[in-house]
C-alpha cells in the first residue's frame, strides 16, 4: 500500500510503501535472506512505485500480478504523543483482495509467511489459498501465520474466527499478539493463549504481550523475555518487524532467546523513526 506519514509539527505527510507482510519482507532482506513478495498490483504509476522499491530491497517479484486499470490502496498515519498511531485508509477497491481469486503455484520454497490482514483482504479466494497452504505443507514447507486481526476488515468477529480457523491447521508456526487474540478470541491470559493455539498442532508460537515481554514456545521449551523500553516516535511496523527480526534469527539457526533478543532490539529501532520502513542507512540487523 502507500503509505502517508504524519510530519510531527508540520501539515506536511511523507509518501511512502508499506503494508504488514511487506514491511516483514523489507526487514528479511535487509537481514541478508532470500524474499520474494506475493500480491497483485494495478498498472498505474504508484503500482509502478511499489515493484521499484521491492527491487530496490532486493525481494524477488516474480509472482506478483498486475491488472489492468487498478490502482493498490493507500493509507494515512497519524500519531499521539505517545506515538501510538491512528490509520485512515482507502484501499476498497485494491487488487491485491483477487490474489487468490486464481489458483496459486510457488514451487522450490522452503518458507511461506502470511497474515490475517492478507486473510481478511483475500477471503473470497480463501479455498485457494487453502489449497496452497495444503501443497506446501506436503512439500515440507514451513507455514508461518501472523494473525494480525483488524476487526474493520471483517464483517463480524465470527467471520474472522471461521476463516483462521480455517488455515490454523495448516501452519506450523503462529506469531500472535496478546491484545488481537484477546479482541478475536476473546484470551486474556498467555497461558490459555499457548495451549489455544498449540491445540492445532504447531511447531512453534511466539506471544507477544502489551507488557513487552514475549512468550515464545517450541517443543518442550519455553523462553520468556522482556524488552527494554523505548521512547517511541511512531510504533508502526512495530509488529512485524518483530516478526522479521524473530524470522530472520530462527531461519540461521539460533535458539528462542537469542531471536527474541534479535526481534526486540529490531523492533525497538523501527518504533523511534517514522513511518513503518525505516532509512536504509539506520542500522536494523
Amino acid at each position: 500500500m502507500i503509505e502517508l506519514a504524519a510530519d510531527a509539527g508540520s501539515a506536511l505527510y511523507h509518501k511512502g510503501i508499506a503494508g504488514d507482510s511487506f514491511n516483514t519482507a523489507v526487514y528479511l532482506a535487509r537481514a541478508g535472506l532470500p524474499v520474494e513478495y506475493l500480491t497483485c498490483l494495478g498498472d498505474d504509476s504508484l503500482s509502478d512505485d511499489i515493484l521499484a522499491r521491492l527491487h530496490d530491497e532486493g525481494i524477488a517479484c516474480g509472482h506478483i500480478r498486475r491488472l489492468a486499470k487498478r490502482r493498490p490502496g493507500l493509507y494515512l498515519i497519524s500519531n499521539d504523543a505517545a506515538g501510538e498511531r491512528q490509520f485512515s485508509y482507502w484501499r476498497g477497491q485494491s487488487p491485491a483482495r483477487e490474489l487468490f481469486d486464481q489458483a496459486v503455484e510457488l514451487p522450490d520454497i522452503t518458507v511461506f509467511y502470511f497474515t490475517g490482514i492478507t486473510l481478511a483482504v483475500c477471503r473470497s479466494g480463501v479455498e485457494n489459498l487453502v489449497a496452497l497452504l495444503r501443497r506446501l505443507r506436503q512439500r515440507g514447507c514451513s507455514v508461518i501465520f501472523d494473525p494480525n486481526y483488524r476487526a474493520n476488515l471483517w464483517e463480524n468477529r465470527r467471520q474472522a474466527q471461521n476463516y483462521c480457523r480455517q488455515v490454523l491447521p495448516l501452519c506450523t508456526m503462529v506469531l500472535s499478539t496478546l491484545d488481537d487474540d484477546s479482541q478475536l478470541w476473546g484470551i486474556q491470559e498467555i497461558d490459555d493463549c499457548r495451549d489455544f493455539y498449540l491445540g492445532f498442532g504447531l511447531q512453534e508460537l511466539v506471544i507477544k504481550a502489551p507488557d513487552l515481554t514475549a512468550h515464545a514456545f517450541a517443543g518442550a521449551e519455553q523462553v520468556v523475555k522482556s524488552a527494554r523500553p523505548v521512547a517511541a516516535v511512531d510504533t508502526t511496523g512495530a509488529g512485524d518487524s518483530f516478526n522479521a527480526g524473530y524470522l530472520a534469527a530462527r531461519l540461521r539457526g539460533k535458539s528462542l532467546d537469542e531471536a527474541i533478543s534479535a526481534a526486540q532490539a529490531l523492533a525497538a529501532t523501527v518504533v523511534q523513526h517514522r513511518g513503518a520502513i525505516t532509512p536504509r542507512n539506520v542500522a536494523t540487523t
